[in-house]
This record gives C-alpha cells, structure tokens and sequence, in this order.
C-alpha cells in the first residue's frame, strides 16, 4: 500500500519503522515543525523527521495544516491509498481526511472511549487504571471519535512509570498497524459506510468516555498533603518531569513506592519490608517530612497518609541518582521537609552534598 504517515514524537518512531520494513510505500511523512529544545534551545527536529530523513523519505512540516490548504493539495498529490496518524498532534480537518481512498486511520494509546485526546498514556496512570492498551481508529473530525478496528489491551504494573508504559504501548501500536493494514487494503475503497461496515469496526460508545486533557505546568509539582498513593501515581505518571523543592534547588521525583501494606505484594522486596514499619510521628509529621533514611534504598516521606519511598531524583543541573547515592546527593536528614519554602542558603561547592542549612 502507498502510505502517507503522520506523527511527530519518539512514540511514533516505531510504527514508521515497523510500515517500512512491512514493505508499504512511504510515499511521504508530515511531522511538526522543528521546535527549540534543550538548554541551549537549538532548532531541533522531531524524532519522526529525523527518522524519516535518515530513511530518505520526504518530509512535510505543517505549523497548522487545517490552515494550509496548498499543502493539503501537496499531500492529496501524493496519491496515497492510506493515512496513517501516530501522535501527529494536531486534528486533521476534512479535506485532508477524505483525500485517500481507503481512508485515515489513528494508533491510539488507550481503551477508547477511554482518555481520548493528548495524554492518555500519563492520564491512565494517574488516575491508577489496571489496563490500557492501543486502538486502531478510523478517524473522524473528532478528537479520537472514530470507529476501532483493532484493539489490544496491556497490564499496568504499579512501578511502571510512563516512559516505560509509552514504550511498550509504542511497541504494540507499530504491531497492529502491521496487523491491520492488510484488512484494510483487502476491505477495498468506497463510500466510508460501506468499508468501514465490511471491516466490521466497533464504534466507540458514552459509557466510560474521559478525556486527557493537555498536562500543565502546575500539575507536576507534588503536593506532600496527598495520599501516598495519589503521589506515587503522579510521580510515575509524570515521568520524568513531577518534582518538588529542596532548599533552594528542584528536585525531580523519578521513581517512588507508596508504602500502602495491602500494595505490599506490588512493591520492590525492599519497599514491601518498610510497608511493615510503624513509622512513630507519620501522623503528625508535617507532609513532606524525612522520616527516615533507609541505607541502600531512599528516604521514607510523610504524606497526607501513609508514607511514600523516594528511590530515585535529580536536583536541577545534575545527574539522576538511586538509592544511596541519592540520599548523599541530597544530604537530608531526619526531620528536613521537601516542598516548603526555602529555610536553607546553597552550599558554595555547586557540587557539594546538597543545601547547606542555615538554622
């Protein structure tokens, strides 16, 4: 089949690959627009430009394709039999939906209706979902509206953090899109009722209709006053972005464990054996608080209830750290509280253990 794939990120990556290497015709990539990143902010582009480029394939980069109608009639003379969209991250308006014959169609990560829109993969871990999985949808105006045609569904482990999660969702997206492209190909063209009857899709219902809506600044910084578990899902649905404050510096939360005993047996051995711990003062501790320092393992921290396990960080301008190198890093000790405002000046070393304190 000749294809015309769109899509943007690293998530995205796989599937492009995985479409080459099944022998369709790439007969072009659309992708956002090169964006600056890093700290130096350089122009960089998107992981599926530069993959595609590196595949030799032409590459479209819209800032607004519903607002581009030359490069909607560009596309259209592609002659593509099929769109494909894997987190493109804009909506394709009609003229752009009806160009190819056998139609335009969405690898999304989730169990639609379930989280439709941009952020299903960190949304379904932040609000503690036991599965997820990927649909292949064909694509209506709507946001993620559209009729399935495969679907397959994932576990979610309670460590699992979303990059993790994001790769093998990736992964599975790139498989059924293999999958279903024959069915596609073989269900032939015609009026859209017709061939979407004959490819038999499921279309999407109300019950359990949410949303994903986009993530903003102030949904990454932790607020110690939650349950231990409400963090934890934040922390691992986040990732590697949630974050808190220590002294004067932010820190990343990238790995915790909430020490909740009836999780116990979805924890690390280490963090099922604290679950056991009384943990004297938890109760009364301010959120926040270092309860303990465990050697080898990370510091204990008070929440609006149980305690949490932070295993794994990264203070501003350094490395990520676990473990006990983390809690050198950090220097804390029994009693220092993450989240409050500063009550410490910075040491003078900028490599030094963490904030010198000033009390």
């Amino acid at each position: 089949m000749k294809i015309l794939f769109w899509g943007t990120p690293a998530y995205a990556v796989p599937s492009l690959d995985a479409l080459a290497a099944a022998g369709h015709e790439l007969v072009g990539v659309v992708s956002q627009p090169d964006r600056r990143r890093g700290r130096g902010k350089a122009l960089m582009a998107s992981p599926v430009k530069a993959r595609a480029l590196e595949l030799g394939l032409p590459v479209f980069t819209p800032e607004r394709i519903r607002r581009e109608p030359g490069t909607q009639a560009e596309l259209a003379g592609l002659g593509a039999d099929a769109s494909v969209v894997v987190a493109f991250g804009q909506l394709l308006p009609p003229p752009v939906l009806d160009q190819p014959p056998l139609g335009c169609w969405n690898g999304h990560g989730s169990l639609l209706p379930r989280w439709r829109g941009a952020a299903p993969i960190q949304w379904s871990l932040i609000e503690g979902d036991s599965h997820t999985g990927v649909g292949i949808m064909a694509m209506e105006p709507g946001l993620d509206t559209g009729p399935v045609l495969l679907e397959r569904a994932l576990p979610i482990g309670l460590l699992e953090n979303a990059s993790q999660l994001g790769r093998r969702l990736s992964a599975l997206t790139a498989e059924l899109l293999v999958e279903a492209l024959p069915r596609i190909e073989a269900a032939g063209p015609g009026p859209e009722a017709e061939r979407l009857a004959r490819l038999g899709v499921r279309p999407q219902g109300q019950e359990g209709l949410t949303y994903a809506r986009l993530l903003g600044k102030e949904d990454f910084q932790i607020d110690w006053r939650q349950p231990a578990l409400t963090i934890h899902r934040l922390v691992m649905g986040l990732h590697p972005g949630a974050h808190t404050s220590w002294g004067d510096q932010r820190l990343r939360l990238l790995a915790t464990e909430p020490l909740v005993e009836r999780l116990a047996d979805q924890l690390s051995p280490e963090g099922a054996a604290l679950c056991a711990h009384p943990w004297p003062g938890a109760g009364e501790a301010e959120p926040g608080t270092v309860l303990a320092l465990e050697s080898g393992v990370g510091a204990v921290l008070a929440t609006g209830g149980c305690p949490v396990l932070l295993r794994e960080g990264q203070l501003a301008g350094r490395t990520a750290s676990a473990d006990r190198t983390l809690l050198q890093q950090l220097g804390l000790r029994p009693g220092d509280r993450l989240g409050e405002p500063s009550r410490f000046v910075m040491s003078a070393d900028p490599h030094g253990p963490g904030p010198s304190r000033d009390r």
